[in-house]
């Protein structure tokens, strides 16, 4: 089970900013072998070693429906399948030293050092050569990492993990220490208390540890972090509260509720359309498609003006359900033959996938359904807003298929107004591709919208920050944890109210980037950590 550490919390949610995969062409060879030396440069096909497992599994995969295809082999062709896999696939395959598989007996290990180790274009030469995980930020590739593959097929099409159904919020990490809650979903211990517990609640004591100064992190973060089943106690002071608490919480299999807080606000200037959207996960297609009806049934049918968009928990998701919201926001007229995005892999393969063999084409904007694996009704048309413009609502954890549907948005000519703090700086993906158990992901393409740009890789950052990320007309806001997500009161929504309505932006105060950057850069405003499991934070391709 993944669990986030309390204390290493900033290096776990940078390596979290990541990108995903939907399935591979990946099929069983005959060659391979224990009795193959290697040889540096030279890379068999990875095929040659795929399902060859030192524990091969037995029945049926969950994911196809089809016997599992391993078959009895060892740690060193689970070594070479990684090698020539990567060497194939991965983007910046030229920049992977080669390394000799035999000398590594984990697959784990050896896979930690297949990928590039060179700086991102804001970072400082050679942070990454040294292996130093507190320089991870500043890596070109922040995003390679693994799951068990049955744990990540349970996690990406059912949106269920053990937990409380809480998001929490590092808005400091080392004493005193303040945690708070980010976020809740409905239907979880979190929210079925007497008192649901609620976004901006302080968490005091776990299991009588004290939280701001408390040395015993273990207890920390087994609290934080659950297995199913585990019950612990927390003191907590509510939002809006001089007192204190005492909460006990059992953690189950939660099911997040991808798309909260619905409304619509009525203001002198028009009707303005509010949701949250927290992940692009596969139960989120019909929630989306009820969201906007929803708004389009507002004041009798005649629908909204404007549509606040909140982004700033969403670490991606489903590439094809970004598209399908572009496509609800924008609609027919603007987005009819245009792409959504289109992926570029290495330079291997410049015309054709290499996970799929097929020919690339771009991805369009989806104006119906597309089902299985998502809970859509396969072909129904998709609503629309028609709207020429949206105003996003962004932080540090806006990743990868977020930032991808703000990219789409802007290659169609949609206006994207972004009031928040700098995204996590994800135009990457791949193909999760499962191999004797373990589920890898590794970088293998990037993504460009419908005028050819991709290159957001610092992020995107409100024009009147010092962010490094591309810039995007909008305002630097700080969270804030003393309103709900909705409440038109909270700083951010409030921000884009009145800017929407011709006000200025607010003199930013200054302070560290969101968890991407961990830079002092004056004119951005401060950004919180919410960690989030790897599995909420990808860019899925669906299998072709």
């Amino acid at each position: 089970m993944f669990r986030v550490s309390f204390l290493s919390v900033v290096l776990v949610s940078l390596a979290a900013c990541g990108g995903g995969g939907g399935g591979g062409g990946l099929g069983g060879g005959a060659g391979g072998g224990n009795d193959n030396p290697w040889v540096p440069g030279v890379f068999a096909d990875y095929n040659d070693y795929f399902a060859r497992c030192a524990n091969p599994r037995t029945g049926t995969n969950p994911a196809t429906g089809n016997p599992y295809p391993d078959i009895a082999g060892s740690t060193l062709e689970e070594n070479n399948f990684l090698r020539s896999y990567s060497n194939d696939t991965y983007l910046w395959y030229d920049e992977i030293a080669d390394q000799d598989p035999g000398l590594f007996n984990s697959p784990l290990t050896y896979f930690a050092e297949l990928k590039t180790f060179e700086t991102s274009a804001s970072g400082t030469p050679g942070a990454c050569e040294s292996r130093d995980p507190s320089q991870a930020y500043q890596c070109k590739d922040k995003y390679h990492f693994t799951y068990d593959s049955e744990e990540w097929y349970q996690l990406s099409q059912s949106g269920v993990s053990a937990g409380y159904g809480i998001g929490w919020a590092l808005l400091a990490t080392s004493p005193p220490r303040d945690l708070r809650i980010a976020y809740t979903h409905p239907n979880t211990p979190a929210t079925n208390l007497a008192v649901p517990l609620t976004r901006g609640a302080r968490i005091l004591e776990i299991d009588g540890v004290d939280v701001a100064n408390g040395s015993d992190v273990d207890t920390l973060n087994a609290g934080l972090y659950p297995g199913p089943g585990e019950t612990h106690t927390f003191l907590v002071q509510d939002l809006g509260s001089s007192g204190t608490r005492v909460v006990t919480l059992t953690a189950e299999n939660i099911t997040q509720a991808p798309v909260q807080n619905t409304q619509v606000i009525s203001t002198p200037t028009g009707e303005i359309g509010y949701m949250t959207f927290f992940s692009h996960i596969a139960t989120a297609e019909q929630a989306l498609i009820d969201a906007v009806n929803q708004l389009n049934a507002h004041n009798g049918g005649a629908g909204i003006d404007d549509l606040v968009l909140d982004l700033r928990y969403n670490g991606g998701g489903y590439l094809a359900l970004a598209s399908e919201l572009a496509y609800m926001i924008a609609g027919p007229a603007a987005t009819a033959g245009q792409t959504f995005e289109l992926m570029q892999f290495n330079d291997k393969y410049p015309n054709t996938n290499p996970l799929t063999g097929g020919a690339l084409s771009p991805t369009p904007f989806y104006s119906t359904a597309l089902g299985s694996p998502f809970n859509g009704t396969p072909g129904q048309a998709l609503p629309s807003l028609d709207l020429p413009r949206v105003f996003v609502l962004t932080g540090g954890n806006t990743c990868s298929a977020s930032e991808a549907l703000m990219n789409g948005l802007r290659g169609v000519g949609i206006e994207v107004i972004q009031i928040g703090s700098t995204t996590c700086g994800k135009p990457y993906g791949f193909y999760a591709t499962d191999n004797c158990g373990t589920t890898y992901f590794t970088i293998q393409f990037r993504g460009v919208n419908d005028a050819g740009f991709g290159d957001y890789s610092d992020g995107f950052s409100p024009q009147n920050s010092a962010g490094l990320g591309e810039d995007l007309p909008g305002c630097s806001v700080a969270d804030d944890f003393t309103k709900l997500l909705g409440d038109p009161a909270e700083n951010r929504f409030s921000v884009a109210l009145a800017y929407r309505d011709g006000a200025a932006c607010p003199v930013a105060s200054g302070a560290t980037v969101g968890m991407q950057q961990e830079a002092v850069l004056p004119g951005d405003e401060p950004d919180v950590i919410v960690p989030m499991p790897l599995w909420l934070t990808n860019r899925l391709m669906l299998p072709e």
